[in-house]
């Protein structure tokens, strides 16, 4: 059996389809949908119900994916056991956006001067998106929120925990939250992930009907957004990291501020402990830097 068919199969299950997983797993869909016929003549079983449009997984398919997840895991563990892989080859990350600009690069910084013949396959998305190419294999490990169910075959290492802090323009320095909200338009960050849950909420036990002014789905335009005047927001303290935001006033949103907490999802058995363990090392080192503890 072909670990390359199976690397396959986990892509259409996670993708929903072979065109979407051709995309991944950079081949073309006819010759994905080569290696899943191929896949089944070996196994003797339909794994895919073609008569639907995308073809959906048969419950035989369906056992096969789990299958095939364990025998991706044993034979990377047994690949890195063997070769001492864990300190050479490439290692697959993923990351929050709000991680990608510097914390992240900067922990892989200090990882590959401890393994200099690693590289690197940073992977940038959603908490559950990340969590479950983990759990497929696609990636070693991630940096994810803890507000997302773990699935159980990995475990979640708490790394950085950081306050969400309210950001607001020049002009409105002084002002507390409650006076924000009424007086200054409100710049939300409007995309489908945990952090944005949180902030939403937060914002919601104002209860004072806001004046939105711009929505906007990455951090890096809420910050500009308010540094052009266009009202305030709240966004985690790492959004700030690397910015010029000599204009802007801030302070911590809630008594005792409202943090929230990142940690490495990995699978619970990894061939790459230990250079995940200095990964995380890493990440909890810039956490001591900025003293975000209440």
């Amino acid at each position: 059996m072909d670990t390359r068919q199976l690397e396959t199969l986990l892509a259409v299950a996670h993708h929903g389809g072979f065109a979407a997983a051709a995309q991944a797993v950079n081949l073309t869909a006819s010759a994905v949908s080569q290696q899943m016929a191929a896949l089944e003549n070996e196994v003797d079983a339909l794994l895919f119900d073609r008569s639907r449009r995308p073809p959906a997984l048969t419950v035989k398919g369906a056992e096969m994916v789990r299958s095939a997840r364990a025998i991706l895991n044993i034979v990377s563990q047994t690949k890195e056991t063997v070769s001492d892989e864990q300190m050479r080859g490439t290692l697959a990350f993923g990351t929050l956006r709000t991680g990608a600009n510097s914390v992240v690069p900067n922990a892989l910084a200090t990882l590959q001067s401890t393994y200099p013949n690693l590289n690197f396959h940073l992977r940038v998305g959603k908490s559950e998106d990340l969590m479950s190419e983990v759990v497929t294999g696609q990636l070693d490990a991630a940096l994810v929120g803890d507000h997302v169910a773990v699935p159980a075959s990995l475990t979640w290492i708490p790394v950085i925990n950081e306050p969400l802090i309210v950001l607001a323009p020049d002009g409105a320095s002084g002002l507390t939250l409650d006076a924000l909200a009424r007086e200054v338009p409100f710049i939300r960050y409007r995309t489908e992930v945990t952090l944005a849950r949180l902030i939403h909420t937060e914002i919601a036990r104002l209860g004072v009907p806001l004046r939105q002014s711009v929505s906007v789905n990455t951090m890096a335009a809420v910050v500009g957004c308010v540094k052009a005047g266009l009202g305030f927001s709240v966004v985690p303290q790492i959004a700030l990291q690397d910015m010029n935001t000599a204009p802007l006033s801030w302070f911590h949103l809630g008594t005792p501020p409202v943090h929230r907490r990142l940690g490495i999802a990995q699978r619970i058995q990894s061939g790459r402990e230990d250079v995940l363990k200095t990964l995380a090392n890493a990440l909890s080192t810039y956490d001591h830097q900025h003293d975000y503890h209440e």
